[in-house]
Order: C-alpha cells, then structure tokens, then sequence
C-alpha cells in the first residue's frame, strides 16, 4: 500500500505520543496479528519505537546484527535483508490502521529511506480519505467472501452432521473397534487432526489497493511469501500477507463423518491447518489428514517414499508405478450434466516410533467424500482388509489404496475400489523423515 505522507504532515513521535502510549500501540499492533508470525517483523517494531523515543536513529547494521540476528560480518552493500524487512513493515502498519484504527488522529509511520517512527496526522480533509474509503470497500469485499466460504463450509458440516445424528453414535462406535483404525485409536498418543488448506495472499495494484486474490503452489505460507520477498523483491513487492487460506468444499462431507470416529477413542483431538503442521506435531500426535492431494504439501514426501504410487503429470494424476497405468481426475472443471470420474486415496503409516499417519484424500471432492464414507463404514473397512489379504497389525498399519469414483454434477454415484497394496516401511523409514517443517 502507498503512504499518504506526501500529503499529511509528519511530527517527531515524542509530539504525538507518551513512551507509555507508544509502546501500548506497539502491543496492540502486535497482538492483532497483522505482523504475522515472523518474530522478527514484532522485534523491529519495538526496537525501532524504543529508538525513535530516545532520540537515536539505529543504522542498518545494528538491526541486521541485534535485531534479525545477522552475524558480525553483515555486508549492507551486498545484503537487502534489512531493507526489505522493513519495507514489509512499512506495509504491515499501513493495514493495521486500513482495518483496526482508521480514525485515529495520529498514525505512526517509518518514512522512507529511513530507520525511525514518525508521527503522521491524519487530515480530515485530504483526498486521500476517499480512496482509503475504496480500499477498505476492496478489501471488506475480499475477505467477506472468504468469510461466506468458511461460513458455508460450517454450515454444510453441520448439516450433515444433524442428518447422520441419529445413527451416528452407533455407527461410530463400530467403526472405531475396526482394526484399520487401531494404529490411532488404541493407545494414549493424542490425535492432531490436520486440514488441507491453500494459502492465498493479496496482491496490490498501482494505488496500492487489493487487486485479487492470488493462489501460488509454490507459496503455500506467509514463510514462503516472506522467503519470496527475499529472493524476489521486486515480484513480492506488492504482494501482502493476507494470514487467509481455504479449505475444499469435500472436506466439510470428510469431517462430518470421521470426528466422531475419533472421538470414540476418549483421546484429545486437537486440530490444525496444513500451512501450520510442525516436525514437533508429527513427532508428538498421530496424525489424521483430511483434504486433496494436492495440498499435502509436508506430508507429501513421507506419504509416497513407500508408495506404489507416484504422482503424475499433476496432482489430478497418479501413477501405479508397478504396471504404468495412469488414474487421472477429470472432476476438475466437468460440464454440467456430463459424468466425471475422480480419485480417492487412503494410507497409513507409521511417522516416528510412536505416532501414526492417516490420509484420508481425494484428487477432488468426490474422491476426498468417497474416502471419507469408506472410512467411516465397517463393510467398507472389511473390504480394504481383504484386498490386502493380511489382516495383522503391522499390515494394517502400513498400507494404501485408491478408488475410482463416478458422479454427475455434485453427485457420486459409483465407486470402485481399484488399488490396494502394502507400503514398503524400510523405504519410509530410510527416508529422512519427517522433514523441517518451519
């Protein structure tokens, strides 16, 4: 976003707040989250207002070296680190008053070309106001649709909640004494319950409003967008974190019939979004996923370092790489009224000496909803168990299998289980596994 300095005065930041006030503001900035979660972008905050209260203008070296904790032998001549940190924190106090205080009659800024906190008066007057007024409206408008989708999704969990209630106490019940399920349910490691989700962020047109939404495969968290704006300044400069991610329509349908299952166990199950799993969750939690392939994102590696499967040419294909044969997706973007075919995707395996993987994915909604409905019903269960054909433990804790589904519109109407095959552990375990997740 743009600064309005050029048309409202600035003022030393002693003229327009106390040191109490001003390290209030600070904590409020902080705490709205606007900052993201890098400790570093809160770090300079507060380093930079406690120097602009005492007078001092820190050079670009001390905030290298005692602030983003850069070694001695910080070249500034060579490294941009610095700037750019500070660029994005221009940007991020810009949005905290664009959406938590509009009205105040004091901003503070870091004008440009400069390592210090300025006071900004905000003129009633000013042309500006209009714009802002517009900006806010883009933005308002963007995330209110975001909101609707999250909404719905709520909503469409609890529907379909309420129309199994009443055999879904049962059913459960059942389900969670089934074999398939005991790697997770049977001994006293909680369960994390991880969501695919796609992260999107913001990207900034020349007034520095919110032009659209953008969703990249290679950036899928605000640590990516911030390693982008490193290695790509000049891409990322108007792209903004927007801290919003969505979630697959399906997995409302997965959700609805897998948490109850997993409550039978009487275990804490807590729940997190993919962009925000951590080595320590996969170590510490069994791990139940639920969402599309595509969105495995730190799970993917471990999932098909035993895999008889691979993926394909995108993540709407998989190759069965012991007889060639491609299972592609074609639910993308079907016609109305034209029949599809899609792909779901069961596995489990182990993660770590204690904790247990289980993926319940899909290419697309109906090959995400299918496997969900397989996994929570005890003849379908039985039918995994015998296309294996080995009913122990330690094979019902490592395997994986693919179905073929068909529907019409929003509609499945067929499936067909087509692939089932023991995972090979050693491979699993040889691979360094589970990765640094930040």
């Amino acid at each position: 976003m743009q600064s309005s300095s050029k048309n409202q005065s600035l003022c030393g930041i002693s003229d327009a707040f106390t040191d109490e006030e001003l390290n209030a503001l600070c904590k409020r900035i902080i705490k709205s989250g606007i900052l993201g979660r890098s400790k570093h972008y809160s770090a300079l905050l507060e380093y930079i207002a406690q120097c602009s209260l005492s007078g001092k203008t820190p050079k670009e070296i001390e905030l290298a070296v005692e602030v983003l904790n850069r070694g001695e032998d910080f070249n500034v001549s060579v490294d941009s680190t610095v700037r750019v940190y500070v660029h994005q924190l221009r940007k991020k106090l810009d949005s905290y008053y664009e959406n938590y205080e509009r009205e105040v009659a004091y901003r503070i800024v870091i004008p440009k070309g400069q390592y210090t906190i300025a006071a900004q008066k905000r003129n009633v007057n000013n042309p500006i106001a209009s714009q802002d007024a517009d900006r806010g409206f883009a933005f308002t408008l963007d995330t209110g649709l975001l909101t609707t989708a999250v909404i719905l999704l709520l909503v469409n969990l609890i529907y379909m909640i309420s129309i199994n209630q009443d055999n879904s106490v049962q059913t459960s019940q059942v389900v969670a004494e089934h074999p398939v399920w005991n790697s997770v349910l049977r001994d006293e490691q909680p369960i994390l319950l991880v969501l695919g989700d796609y992260y999107i962020f913001g990207e900034l047109n020349a007034n520095g409003n919110i032009a659209r939404m953008v969703r990249e495969f290679n950036i899928n968290s605000r640590n990516d967008l911030e390693e982008l704006q490193f290695t790509d300044f000049e891409k990322a400069e108007n792209y903004l974190d927007l801290d919003l991610s969505y979630m697959p329509e399906g997995s409302a349908f997965a959700l609805a019939r897998i948490v109850p299952i997993l409550e039978e166990s009487g275990k804490s199950v807590n729940i997190t979004m993919m962009s925000d799993l951590t080595t320590a969750d996969i170590r510490e939690s069994h791990i139940v996923y639920i969402g599309y392939i595509s969105a495995l994102e730190k799970l993917t590696d471990m999932t098909f370092a035993g895999s008889g499967l691979q993926i394909g040419r995108s993540y709407d294909e998989l190759l069965n790489t012991k007889t060639e044969e491609y299972y592609t997706s074609d639910a993308g973007l079907p016609e109305e009224g034209e029949p599809f075919k899609d792909y779901g995707m069961f596995s489990t395996f182990p993660a770590s000496t204690n904790t247990q993987v289980v993926l319940i994915s899909g290419m697309r909604d109906a090959g995400l909803m299918h496997t969900a409905q397989a996994l929570s019903n005890s003849d379908a269960l039985d039918d995994l168990v015998v296309s294996i054909d080995n009913d122990t433990d330690e094979a019902l804790a490592s395997f994986e299998a693919l179905f073929e589904v068909f529907g019409v519109d929003r509609l499945n109407f067929d499936a067909n289980l087509v692939y089932a095959e023991l995972l090979d552990t050693n491979q699993i375990w040889t691979a360094p596994q589970p990765p640094q997740l930040n």
